[in-house]
């Protein structure tokens, strides 16, 4: 079948991305699901800053590509061997599918599937290969979603059933903002009750830290970033204490802050983060740096203050079981989601989102592809 889909030709090297050739919207061709498959026309597209990330470059991927990892959208048609799904189902996407037969995956924690991971970044479907073509030609899947295009063929392993109440727009942001933030506090740091938490970098997936930070009951919050609104932001949403980064923690916490989530992706703030942890805490990093980044601390500092520090990816989460538990917050009125959403655009407007985005102007925004 045919869909109109943001296809990536190459990188944009200058900015701004909206009036650049390296992507264009197009009309792709998709194949059929195959047997573990399903088609869905996707409602909603997050814009997050890994998709950024790949269309400047720092992150690569195989070209060209059809971006886009945070979804949300109804099953239009299922493989002959899907049985969790089925036709007019409500999904969210999930950007890391699991394998299911891997240590890790035995272990309950897919979200350090190394098959998963090598397949992702092959730009390829779990059962090989690609499902999206131009011209006869393979375009590569981006994190096994490829959200921004009006349908997108998906594994069921990379999709999770929501209550058809939850709004698309809001919905979109369950696979990726809310289970990589909170899951980095509740399942990575294993924040308990009343321990301090700060969170470098407001962003969706910063901001949702915040609210993880929230729910584990920590205690102070303290938020950091550079832009006035999104400290504002954090303060609303349950932040006690909020920062520039100029300002030093310590002097609103002398002895350093017993849980550091860094969610920029700059090695200069995990640095930041990491010399802000107390003696026995934990520095958690969500952020995805250029890989050119190197991170310089004091060695003698991991022992004689006993600091650990911990990578934190799709928040170690176990979707199946992470999402429902968020839904229900939500549903509940204990996890205001909808704070997170600053715009919502036609996909025919995704290089002005981009610039946005780039411009830190923003916190998450959702494309609709169906929309002129």
């Amino acid at each position: 079948m045919k869909s109109r889909a943001v296809l990536l030709k190459n990188t944009v090297t200058t900015p701004p991305y909206a009036s650049s050739d390296a992507w264009e919207i197009v009309e792709v061709d998709l194949a059929a699901p195959g047997k573990t498959e399903v088609l869905v026309r996707i409602e909603a597209a997050g814009i997050c800053h890994s998709d950024l990330s790949v269309m400047n470059g720092t992150r690569p991927r195989p070209y060209p590509i059809v971006l886009g990892h945070e979804s949300a959208g109804i099953v239009a048609h299922v493989g002959s061997e899907v049985h969790n799904l089925k036709v007019g189902d409500h999904v969210t996407s999930i950007f890391l599918p699991s394998c299911g037969a891997c240590s890790t995956c035995q272990a309950g924690v897919p979200a350090n599937c190394s098959v998963a991971a090598a397949v992702n970044a092959r730009g390829e479907m779990m059962e090989g290969g690609s499902r999206i073509s131009l011209d006869g030609q393979p375009i590569s899947h981006y994190n096994g979603v490829s959200c921004f295009s009006e349908y997108a063929v998906m594994d069921e392993r990379s999709l999770v059933k929501i209550p058809e109440e939850i709004p698309f727009d809001l919905a979109a942001l369950f696979g990726c903002a809310l289970l990589t933030g909170i899951g980095a506090v509740r399942n990575s740091a294993l924040t308990k009750p009343g321990q301090s938490v700060a969170v470098w970098g407001l962003g969706g997936v910063g901001l949702s830290a915040i609210l993880g930070a929230v729910i584990a009951q920590a205690s102070p919050i303290i938020a950091i970033d550079p832009i006035e609104f999104k400290r504002h932001l954090a303060l609303s949403l349950g932040a006690d204490i909020a920062l520039d980064p100029s300002e030093n923690l310590r002097d609103h916490l002398s002895q350093g802050v017993e849980v550091a989530i860094e969610a920029v992706g700059r090695a200069s703030s995990l640095k930041a983060a990491y010399e802000a942890t107390a003696r026995g805490g934990v520095t958690v990093t969500v952020g995805l740096p250029p890989a050119s980044e190197q991170l310089s601390i004091s060695a003698l500092s991991l022992v004689v203050d006993v600091k650990t520090i911990k990578g934190s990816y799709v928040g170690s989460a176990n979707p199946r079981v992470d999402i429902p538990e968020y839904v229900k917050l939500w549903s509940e009125g204990k996890l205001p989601v909808e704070r997170l959403l600053s715009l919502a655009h036609p996909m025919s407007k995704v290089g002005e989102a981009m610039d946005l985005l780039d411009s830190a102007q923003v916190v998450r925004q959702v494309i609709h592809p169906h929309a002129l």
